[in-house]
């Protein structure tokens, strides 16, 4: 039998990015597949599908979706509730496609066309004003799990964009408050 890469399992993967699989998301999942430190039954969002397609790519048998993982649903929708959302934009940084709109002390709202259902801004809401709607018709389809990869590793990027950019203020910052002769050239 041969030995499957996490790229191919990862190919096959939604890239909701969702974790209640247990992993941080699903090239995570996938490297974790590939070498069998996990069963194929823990997506929610790719469902029997996802598990049947798995199966045959590792060789294995299909198993019921893990009901500890959730269950499978239709594709969902963030939706922020605008009279209940105070604007405290803790929802922004769990979005893991940026599918979140807003600024602190302004009304969020979720571009539908990039949202991927994951549920990750829920926990984030102090006042539970984000809901899970179904897919709604006029939204047209829901993104793709290539545009859901595409738009992750540019969250990503720029996340650690912000966090060396950060890094590079506080080394600055430091070098300033020391005396002049023990600063470096």
């Amino acid at each position: 039998m041969r030995r499957v890469e996490a790229g191919e399992i990862d190919a096959l993967l939604p890239q909701t990015q969702c974790t209640r699989c247990g992993y941080a998301g699903c090239r995570p999942s996938a490297d974790a597949l590939a070498a069998g430190a996990t069963a194929l039954n823990r997506c929610p969002p790719g469902g029997a599908a996802l598990i049947g397609r798995l199966a045959a790519l590792l060789g294995r048998e299909p198993l019921p979706l893990d009901p500890a993982c959730g269950v499978e649903a239709p594709a969902r929708l963030a939706w922020i509730d605008p009279d209940a959302c105070i604007g405290c934009a803790r929802c922004l940084p769990p979005c893991p496609v940026d599918a979140i709109l807003g600024a602190a002390r302004q009304l969020h709202t979720v571009i539908a066309s990039w949202c991927t259902g994951c549920e990750l801004c829920l926990p984030a809401c102090p006042v539970d004003c984000i809901h899970m709607v179904d897919w709604p018709q006029q939204a047209g389809p829901p993104p793709t799990a290539a545009d859901n990869r595409a738009r992750f590793h540019a969250h990503e990027a720029r996340r650690m964009s912000s966090a060396a950019e950060r890094e590079r203020e506080l080394h600055q910052l430091k070098q300033a408050s020391l005396p002049a002769w023990s600063r470096e050239p």
